[in-house]
């Protein structure tokens, strides 16, 4: 769908045919609703497709083509209340229907894989884990190149950094308990925030104000793919405290870069970042703060969990992603 902003990547050959339908995504999204309700084929948009694969909550209905569906998380069935009204009832109202209709399902972690099963009481032989990967510019950069991205950025000497989108289930609120916390202990450390403003914001910006943290959290917004690393290693330590992940990728993106990572125990976290991780009960704020607390005195264990990372990191690649892609579709075309 290229209708507004939509767009093929920038990284596609330019000798692959493509195809696409100029609507809006709320029009394109009930379309498919209605066209999988009533079982109406979209073969016309796709005419010569072998086999369709939706990277995405949207399965387009076909008539005689096998269809793969991938499932990155069930946040609108577990956490409602995070979600807008028109997005959950669209969602939970199409994605169980997706589900059944799809051919094979692609989960991005084991605990996706049993959320779906245990939710949708869909047949767990149908459903394949396909881990994600950090991309390639995810590595280790000169001491150089940070101490310029320092100044770009205007980031503060001492600071814990975290990487996503701004909203109600990254549980921001409690790190701003924690961070209120340690800066009893040290008083110049700042929290950092790497990613967009999401929904459902007005609670968060609104106890910056009220806990008088104004001025020790920063936020940067969206940052260019080249910074990021560079970002990610002028940090003292990420945290990663989310009360769900479909997968948890930014724990990833952080070891790949050198940056050793506190996250919570939730979902597939502790399946992604492996021992290299420290985690801690994300509802629980003394201990969230207690194992940041360690990791800034600790340089020792600091260290060690650095090189676990770079090692770790280095188990997921987006080569052995498409291989075991490949393979699900050549199961369901018989080769």
């Amino acid at each position: 769908n290229q209708g507004k902003d939509g767009r093929f990547p920038s990284s596609l050959p330019t000798n692959v045919p493509t195809k696409s339908v100029q609507w809006g995504y709320k029009p394109w999204r009930m379309a498919v609703l209605l066209g999988q309700m009533g079982r109406i084929g979209f073969n016309r948009l796709v005419p010569d497709a072998e086999l369709f694969h939706s990277t995405e909550h949207l399965l387009m209905p076909l008539r005689g083509v096998p269809t793969v569906l991938t499932i990155h998380d069930l946040i609108p069935k577990l956490f409602p209340a995070y979600h807008k009204k028109l997005n959950y009832w669209y969602l939970n109202a199409a994605m169980p229907l997706y589900c059944r209709r799809a051919d094979a399902i692609v989960a991005v972690s084991q605990a996706t894989r049993q959320d779906i099963v245990t939710q949708y009481s869909i047949d767990p032989a149908k459903i394949h884990v396909v881990y994600e990967a950090p991309a390639s510019h995810f590595q280790p950069v000169s001491p150089a190149r940070v101490s310029q991205i320092r100044q770009t950025y205007d980031l503060p000497d001492r600071f814990l950094l975290h990487l996503s989108t701004i909203e109600p289930r990254k549980n921001l609120n409690r790190l701003l308990d924690a961070l209120k916390a340690l800066r009893l202990s040290f008083p110049n450390l700042f929290l950092v925030l790497a990613g967009g403003k999401g929904w459902l914001t007005d609670s968060f910006f609104a106890k910056i104000e009220a806990d008088g943290l104004q001025d020790a959290v920063k936020l940067l917004g969206w940052v260019p793919d080249e910074d990021l690393p560079a970002v990610l290693a002028a940090a003292d330590l990420a945290v990663q405290p989310s009360l769900y992940e479909g997968f948890g990728l930014p724990i990833l993106e952080h070891m790949a870069s050198g940056q050793v990572v506190a996250a919570s125990n939730a979902g597939p976290h502790p399946e992604v970042g492996g021992e290299a991780a420290v985690y801690f009960d994300p509802k629980n704020v003394e201990e969230m703060t207690a194992v940041i607390h360690r990791l800034l005195t600790d340089k020792e264990e600091y260290q060690h969990r650095r090189q676990l990372g770079l090692t770790h990191a280095q188990k997921f690649s987006w080569e052995r992603a498409a291989q075991e892609t490949i393979a699900i579709y050549d199961a369901l075309l018989g080769r």
